[in-house]
């Protein structure tokens, strides 16, 4: 039995066939090279269509300026929404390997399609000498229906081969955690390498040599690398579907509370409802343990004389974990409507500004979205082989900080971009009046390059803040549901680019209304973006000290191990730090 725990994986992963798998010849960094190559080329693709696709819309299908930076959002939001409904699948239905696996043909034959609608000379406008004539509804229509094929395929994609690329380490083995701990560093650089080659190579590519051949290059990528994923599966280890219905778990918890909202908690806990650990070594579930947390949904779990059964403690602690990472999700949506100005109004800034290097070549103003990938692939390394053993050896903590500590300090940073981004504003300004500019079309005598440290500090500030996001909602989400828990980190970028969206009309319309002049013109050489710049830092510093308030708050998850008999069932217990000076 002792030689057996030593040979197979302690976690229960299987293989494809649900055979226990060999911890030496399976998962680990082995496993992860055959993911890494997909990651690389989907960042490419999305940031491939998502970073120049404001500049699509206004210049080959005649959209304003309001409307392209609305639809841009909405896709991107769509994009990043549609994984709740991929991790519910994969948690509760067919795993992550067989989700990941359906949506990534839907994705690429999004793809494909997208291709078609750039280049099939009837499902895209004509032009002449750069001037597009207005598009077709039909030609709009298949457009659109090819960006949100996407759109779907992502949802299955998206929350899962991360997470897939996690479970490759066990987490009862020391040195494959330790591993673990720099997954999502490195599994976010070669998702950076991706959107630095989109930004840089496919943009310019795009607007010189062919939106077709810009877009068919990520999707013979996304191909080869899918063959590559495949090649790899006798490599990696699986999870057991172990869960019953999450949802119904988690709407049932709340309701049984409040019904029981009039009775009163006994003191003993060990009189609440549980099931006997042995079901839960039988079963291979994990047991949670009580916290001190959210006490009004511990009355779920009273035992009372009627027809139906009380809630278990452990489900009554996975819907507080839930609550908790709610709570955090919250005040992750204004950072990501921060974000969202990336692939928007900062390249609309930017094509307004002199883009020339040299006497003959333009720089594609999409392209300086390039600098934010390059500052966080400079960032990513230093971050990991440097900033965090010096923080180890400070602190003890085996990240260096906490994870809330390095979201912190990535909304931080965040903020100062915005600011700079405002201050740039300014100036830009101040030139179009020094130089009497009034058309929308006239290039203001200023450098592109003014716009370099908004890029680079929003880039250095995803490595605490993006990077941390992912492993927060990982590591803090339930065992049976990581993929979901995953979720919390892209639909918070979602609704983050929704808001954007909302935002950006409401200025519109509230700025613009008795024949003002709007914050978000199409004239954007007559227009205030430093004063919607300035109302984002606002609400930025608001949202802020809400952040710091609800981590004071959070209890961390840790784990703890309880040996029965020959067996062991996995326990969540109390927290590992529930100081409110650290975060």
């Amino acid at each position: 039995m002792e030689a057996a725990k030593v040979i197979y994986t302690q976690d229960g992963t299987v293989d494809l066939q649900g055979r226990p798998v060999l911890a030496s010849k399976t998962g680990r960094w082995k496993a992860c090279s055959f993911l890494l190559g997909y990651e690389a080329f989907e960042r490419m693709a999305f940031y491939g269509i998502a970073s120049n696709l404001v500049n699509y819309l206004t210049t080959r299908l005649h959209e304003d300026t309001i409307s392209s930076v609305r639809n841009v959002n909405n896709w991107s939001g769509a994009v990043w929404i549609t994984p709740i409904a991929g991790a519910y699948i994969a948690d509760s239905y067919i795993g992550r390997f067989w989700t990941f696996t359906a949506s990534s043909l839907i994705y690429v034959l999004g793809m494909i399609l997208l291709t078609m609608a750039v280049t099939v000379k009837s499902l895209r406008p004509t032009c002449t000498n750069g001037i597009c004539n207005k598009a077709s509804s039909l030609q709009i229509a298949f457009f659109y229906m090819s960006l949100y094929t996407i759109a779907i395929g992502a949802g299955g994609t998206k929350p899962n081969i991360s997470t897939f690329g996690a479970d490759q380490f066990d987490n009862y083995s020391i040195g494959e955690k330790k591993q673990k701990v720099s997954f999502f560093n490195w599994w976010m650089f070669s998702s950076f390498l991706g959107a630095l080659f989109a930004t840089l190579g496919l943009v310019y590519i795009q607007e010189n040599l062919g939106w077709g051949l810009g877009y068919g290059i990520p999707t013979v990528g996304l191909l080869v690398s899918l063959v590559v994923f495949y090649i790899g599966t006798p490599f990696y280890r699986h999870k057991v579907i172990k869960s019953d219905n999450i949802a119904k778990d988690l709407v049932r918890v709340p309701i049984v509370a409040f019904r029981n909202r009039k009775l009163q908690c006994p003191n003993d806990l060990l009189e609440l409802h549980e099931l006997d650990s042995h079901y839960y070594k039988s079963t291979g579930k994990h047991q949670v343990h009580h916290t001190p947390i959210f006490r009004f949904l511990d009355k779920a779990a009273i035992k009372k004389c009627s027809r139906e059964s009380p809630c278990t403690v452990t489900k009554v602690e996975v819907a507080k974990r839930v609550l908790g990472l709610t709570l955090i999700w919250l005040v992750t949506l204004i950072p990501s409507t921060l974000w969202a100005q990336v692939n928007t109004l900062f390249v609309k800034q930017g094509t307004t500004l002199d883009r020339k290097i040299g006497s003959g070549f333009q720089i594609p103003a999409a392209s300086l979205g390039s600098f934010v990938t390059l500052s966080m692939l400079v960032s990513v390394p230093m971050y990991d082989q440097y900033f965090v053993p010096f923080m180890r050896k400070k602190t003890g903590n085996p990240r260096g900080i906490t994870i809330l500590q390095r979201l912190g300090i990535g909304f931080v940073i965040q903020i100062v971009a915005v600011a700079v981004a405002s201050a740039v504003e300014v100036k830009r300004m101040r030139v179009i009046k020094e130089f009497h500019i009034a058309s929308p079309k006239e290039v203001v005598p200023m450098s592109i390059f003014w716009l370099l440290p908004q890029y680079s500090l929003l880039g250095i500030g995803d490595v605490f803040n993006a990077i941390g996001l992912l492993e927060f909602f990982y590591d803090q989400s339930p065992e049976e549901m990581q993929s979901l828990g995953t979720t919390f980190f892209t639909s918070g970028i979602g609704l983050g680019n929704f808001l954007n969206s909302f935002l950006v009309t409401m200025i519109d319309k509230i700025t613009s209304k008795g024949g003002g002049k709007s914050w978000i013109g199409d004239n954007l050489n007559d227009s205030r973006l430093d004063y919607y710049y300035g109302f984002l830092v606002m609400i930025s510093i608001v949202n802020m000290g809400l952040f710091l308030l609800a981590a004071s708050k959070y209890v961390y998850k840790s784990d703890d191990t309880k040996e029965f008999g020959e067996g062991c069932v996995q326990m969540e217990a109390k927290a590992l730090d529930t100081s409110p000076l650290t975060l």
